[in-house]
């Protein structure tokens, strides 16, 4: 079944967007947030690909992209999503004032809680 999924990853279209790479000694892996941008939905999973530290980057790059397209296509582990098409945009946030929060704070100071 591995074979497969490797024959699918070398055919796979969507594009993948690898981020923030790092190489974990204690683990001997290299872990990175990989992004994977299928029609309207953009999903990342948080990747690890066992390895030593002389594997070149194009190396630990598709090791970490194949396990996100596993992943991708059986719908396993965990990854954060954002469909582009719901996306909602939210009223800006007030840019914070220290001297308000200052002034909010000593209103309930002399306040005793219940």
């Amino acid at each position: 079944m591995s074979k497969t999924i490797i024959e699918d990853f070398d055919m796979y279209t969507c594009p993948i967007q690898i981020k923030d790479v790092r190489y974990n000694a204690a683990s001997q892996s290299f872990e990175a947030a990989v992004t994977i941008h299928d029609n309207a939905t953009v999903r990342t999973y948080a990747c690890d690909f066992s390895a030593p530290m002389t594997l070149s980057f194009e190396d630990a790059a598709k090791g970490l992209s194949k396990q996100a397209v596993r992943r991708h296509q059986h719908r396993g582990g965990l990854f954060s999503r954002l469909d582009q098409k719901g996306m909602r945009t939210s009223k800006p946030h007030r840019k914070f004032d220290p001297v308000r929060w200052l002034e909010e704070a000593f209103q309930f100071a002399d306040k005793k809680a219940a």
